[in-house]
């Protein structure tokens, strides 16, 4: 059996399965009882229908057989201009997730791919993700590496 899958840039009537798949995103953080959710997953599809609308958040979604079952997304951190340098932004890419099912089969990969080819396509020289434990390993293969010029406070 042959399954349709592609990857594809993200359009505002995707809200609502993104802000779904975020809200299963998040509840894999859950072991056993999860807490009362502190909004709901339709101020979830509103935020990201504004963002996504808005242009500065951008989203790849990965498509199986016409259901979206993976994400990524990618903020446009402006710069402030210098006289020197061009003033392409960093990209922050976060909230990244494909559902259990079909993980393990390069539908990641394929969607940070996307991602980096548009990023580049923007003359974007830096890329920056917080990963977890589990998405590291991805990242790296991904040609993300260790930075010795982030700082950090909490």
């Amino acid at each position: 059996m042959t399954t349709d899958s592609y990857v594809r840039q993200a359009r505002v009537a995707d809200a609502p399965a993104l802000a779904r798949l975020r809200w299963a995103f998040k509840q894999e953080d859950y072991e056993g009882d999860l807490p009362s959710p502190a909004r709901s997953v339709d101020q979830a599809e509103q935020w990201i229908r504004e963002r996504l609308d808005g242009g500065r958040w951008l989203a790849w979604v990965l498509e199986i057989e016409e259901e979206i079952c993976g994400h990524v997304f990618l903020h446009l951190v402006e710069r402030v201009p210098e006289p020197y340098e061009e003033n392409t932004p960093v990209g922050y890419v976060t909230n990244f997730y494909v559902v259990p099912s079909q993980r393990n089969r390069g539908f990641g990969t394929a969607l940070l791919e996307a991602l980096k080819l548009h990023a580049r396509s923007l003359g974007m020289d830096v890329l920056i993700v917080w990963p977890s434990e589990r998405s590291d390993p991805l990242y790296r293969r991904a040609g993300f590496q260790p930075s010795t010029e982030l700082l950090e406070t909490r």
